[in-house]
């Protein structure tokens, strides 16, 4: 007979086992390497760690993903041992020392600035062009009046270190990129280019930033994929973000990042999207590709995060409220590192 105390009983363990299982997926959840967990902060390169424990000083208090990454990205901009991004890079082949960023937040909103000389964080720059311009981007001459202008300190940027670089390039005046090096230098010490970085903040909002001081050696005037929206970065606040690394001009030609958040949008998950955008690029210059690296990293809106690369050797590094210093290999298409 089926009375009121069955029922208890029954409605007791029922609770209990919703519990039990509640608390069992907890658990897988947060044993899972790749757990939706926010906020989080994620960048490309093993020098993404330092970076993203500054985005991190603002996250963790609540902060804006938008501050956040513009704060991360100035630390290696800032780091005279970085000789591919900001203050501290390597020169053009004619000794220019020039800068190129972007920056986009969770509205749509973004600016970015390119072949600027004289201005140590080309990132705050891109800033002010997004919040205090009609424009998104301005590039050369302009954007470093326009950072004049607006009180950023104009300074020389080629450091003593970087000109005897380039000094020394000078006596074969040879140009090939190298692998995950992205130029060759003198002494054979690593250019890891690019830092892209993308956040999500406590609210579940959006935010990217990327950063470079561009190929060592490069044509005066050369522009490459980071500070262009689509290519070096891209935000959809619905969807997820991406950012690029590597040589930007195969980026570019495939509008890269942008590409990764409409394979996104579509249910790719950020390193299917990722790899999807590195087959493209394949599939369009199998030959080339065998030469150069190429690297996305990807999140997307429940904070999952992914990336891929044409070779072996690109890393990117993570941080949110249960891992901290991470760096993580990315999956690639080729297994063999060129020496």
């Amino acid at each position: 007979m089926y009375n009121r105390r069955k029922f208890i009983k029954l409605s007791s363990l029922s609770a209990s086992l919703t519990a039990l299982s509640a608390s069992a997926m907890a658990k897988r959840v947060l044993n899972t390497p790749n757990a939706p967990v926010k906020p989080i902060v994620i960048s490309t390169w093993d020098f993404g760690v330092a970076a993203n424990k500054e985005a991190w000083r603002i996250l963790s208090k609540g902060g804006r993903a938008l501050d956040a990454v513009e704060a991360g990205v100035k630390i290696p901009e800032a780091d005279l041992k970085n000789h591919s991004v900001g203050r501290a890079g390597y020169p053009d082949r004619d000794g220019h020392v020039t800068l190129d960023a972007c920056i986009m937040d969770e509205q749509g909103n973004c600016g970015a600035v390119a072949a600027m000389e004289d201005i140590a964080h080309p990132i705050s720059v891109a800033r002010a062009v997004m919040e205090k311009t009609p424009h998104v981007l301005l590039v050369g001459d302009g954007a470093r009046q326009f950072a004049i202008e607006q009180g950023f300190k104009k300074e020389k940027l080629l450091t003593p270190e970087s000109e005897k670089a380039w000094k020394k390039w000078l006596v074969k005046h040879e140009y090939k990129p190298v692998m995950n090096i992205e130029n060759e230098m003198p002494g054979g010490k690593s250019n890891h280019d690019t830092i892209g970085m993308l956040a999500i903040d406590a609210k579940g909002n959006i935010s990217g930033a990327c950063t470079t001081s561009g190929m060592a050696w490069k044509m005066h005037g050369r522009v490459g994929d980071s500070p262009i929206i689509g290519a070096g970065l891209y935000v959809d606040n619905e969807v997820g973000g991406a950012t690029s690394t590597g040589v930007g001009e195969e980026v570019i030609r495939n509008v890269g990042s942008f590409l990764v958040v409409e394979l996104m949008r579509q249910g790719y998950t950020p390193q299917d999207a990722c790899k999807e955008a590195c087959h493209r690029i394949i599939k369009r210059k199998p030959e080339t590709v065998k030469e150069i690296q190429v690297g996305f990293l990807a999140i997307n809106k429940k904070g999952e995060y992914g990336a891929y690369a044409l070779h072996k050797g690109f890393t990117f590094a993570v941080c949110n409220a249960q891992k901290q210093d991470l760096i993580i290999p990315g999956k690639y298409f080729y297994e063999t590192v060129k020496d």
